[in-house]
């Protein structure tokens, strides 16, 4: 008596091939996503430096606030504006204290500075200035698309003042960046797997 099928190969093993490949391609997947997310995240949230919020400026924006709050209240009578809707000659304040800050000073440097890197941390820097950002996510996206399972990889901002920014010393980011995005880790991770299972 024969058995059913005896002597055919099925496509079990081919399968098991199939499968292994797309869940390798799905865990460097979602690899990648997590290291994308967790740059874009600590990029997002590093301070940009904005001198009107400097301690050493403080006395000067809010003197600025408090005249342009005069000007506004101005213009909501209407007994201060001409027939055009403009403030009368001689109502408006045109006074104002400047904001110390080094000449030419643009913010953005540490926000430009988070290097990405696969096997050792990167301790560059760049004087480079990126208040959006974009650079630097440029740098780890590319980076990331080189990442697969098995290698080790670092997001570093090697800039003096980075830990004091992440311990606090900045209003813009009194919890830091880091802290932050470990703490929403493995949320990161969850949804990195949700978008890439197979």
């Amino acid at each position: 008596m024969s058995r059913a099928g005896a002597g055919q190969s099925g496509s079990f093993a081919l399968s098991l091939a199939e499968f292994s490949a797309q869940a390798t391609e799905a865990i460097d997947a979602s690899l990648r996503e997590i290291i994308i997310e967790v740059g874009n995240s600590v990029i997002r949230m590093s301070p940009v430096g904005n001198p009107e919020i400097w301690a050493q400026n403080a006395v000067a924006s809010q003197y600025n606030k408090a005249v342009d709050d005069h000007n506004s209240g101005l213009r909501s009578d209407p007994a201060n504006l001409t027939k055009a809707g403009r403030l009368k000659p001689g109502r408006k304040l045109h006074d104002g204290m400047d904001i110390a800050a080094p000449s030419g000073y643009v913010g953005g440097r540490f926000r430009g500075n988070w290097m990405f890197s696969i096997g050792a941390p990167d301790s560059t820097t760049t004087e480079e200035v990126d208040p959006s950002g974009a650079k630097s996510t440029a740098r780890i996206v590319a980076g990331a698309l080189e990442f697969k399972a098995g290698d080790t990889c670092y997001i570093t901002n090697s800039l003096g003042y980075a830990i004091p920014l992440e311990f606090g010393h900045s209003t813009q980011a009194p919890g830091g960046m880091v802290r932050i995005t470990v703490a929403r880790f493995q949320q990161i991770v969850q949804e990195a797997i949700r978008n890439n299972q197979i």
